[in-house]
């Protein structure tokens, strides 16, 4: 599906050639489940996202999250702040990834649920397959193929019955606002994120510990963050409400979907590939309305359950090789 060992230039050393990580490798039980719980964290996050909406200014609730993931990460990876650990000289991938992964994302997410609606930043968010494949092939050497388009396509699908609510003449009533720009930005940050995880030109000793790859993309993410949030508290009015609903939902989401969803979403896609990855992102607003359903008091209906058909064959037809 696509080539082993391509090689691509390493930004610190310009002549000296990286390799990407192999993309074919079948989709096994255990990888599929790693790719499955990362969704089902990012699902939490975004409901609880909302639910903390008029507690914290979005992009300050981005740096509260990852200043508590540093502190759990230290004891685990404090190593690799030393001058020794070959962080520093690998600073420029890790500034790289800490921006698109820590510093952008999520906070361009909070932020996008400040003027958009759910259904919206969803559906925008539904796009990241068609950012994944698009990205590998212009950048990455990547081809795509039948199976590929067509799981796209039933995955897609699965996400529009969700969105739509089996109604498909709600879509026709969606009109973009600046969240959506955010979100579709978000999205591309994600996959351009993903695409950088195959790249295996760090220090050996950071690369095999999943905590200090997480650390050192943490560190670089905490100063573009907090750059962010200093902007957010100089040009608006920003306030935080303290209380136990905040601080439950910032242990959640340092916990959660920071730590435990990177270290899967990392591997799963160090070992299905950024391409097949992409699809599975897409079961993240179907977990995402299923939650609401649990914590909202919505009832399940059943096109939530041919909305997971869709999503689960795509991601079946894509894997095939």
């Amino acid at each position: 599906m696509f080539p082993k060992g391509l090689p691509l230039l390493n930004p610190d050393t310009p002549d000296a050639p990286a390799t990407v990580a192999p993309m074919t490798q079948r989709l096994t039980p255990g990888t599929a489940a790693l790719l499955t719980l990362a969704p089902l964290l990012w699902a939490g996050n975004a409901v609880v996202g909302r639910l903390v909406n008029g507690l914290i200014p979005p992009i300050t609730l981005n740096f509260a999250r990852w200043a508590l993931a540093f502190a759990i990460l230290l004891p685990l990876a404090g190593w690799v702040l030393r001058s020794s650990s070959g962080l520093w000289s690998y600073w420029r991938r890790f500034a790289l990834l800490g921006l698109l992964g820590v510093g952008a994302y999520n906070a361009l997410q909070y932020l996008a649920l400040q003027t958009s609606t759910p259904l919206n930043v969803t559906l925008v968010a539904s796009s990241m397959p068609l950012w994944m494949l698009t990205l590998g092939t212009l950048f990455f050497g990547a081809r795509v193929n039948r199976a590929q388009v067509l799981g796209a396509a039933l995955s897609m699908a699965g996400v529009l019955v969700v969105l739509s609510r089996g109604q498909w003449a709600q879509l026709l009533q969606l009109r973009l606002v600046a969240g959506d720009l955010y979100m579709l930005l978000a999205t591309a940050c994600w996959a351009w994120y993903s695409w950088l995880l195959t790249r295996r030109d760090e220090p050996a000793a950071i690369r095999n510990d999943w905590a200090a790859f997480l650390m050192a993309q943490v560190v670089f993410g905490l100063v573009w963050s907090g750059g962010f949030t200093a902007g957010e508290w100089a040009l608006t009015d920003a306030r935080i409400t303290w209380g136990w609903p905040l601080a439950a939902a910032l242990v959640f989401v340092a916990v959660g979907p920071a730590v435990l969803a990177y270290r899967c979403w990392g591997l799963g896609v160090q070992r299905a590939g950024p391409a097949l990855a992409g699809f599975f992102s897409n079961l993240t607003p179907l977990f995402a309305a299923l939650m609401s359903a649990a914590f909202l008091g919505e009832t399940p209906q059943a096109f939530h359950a041919l909305a997971f058909a869709l999503i689960v064959g795509g991601i079946v037809v894509s894997s095939r090789r």
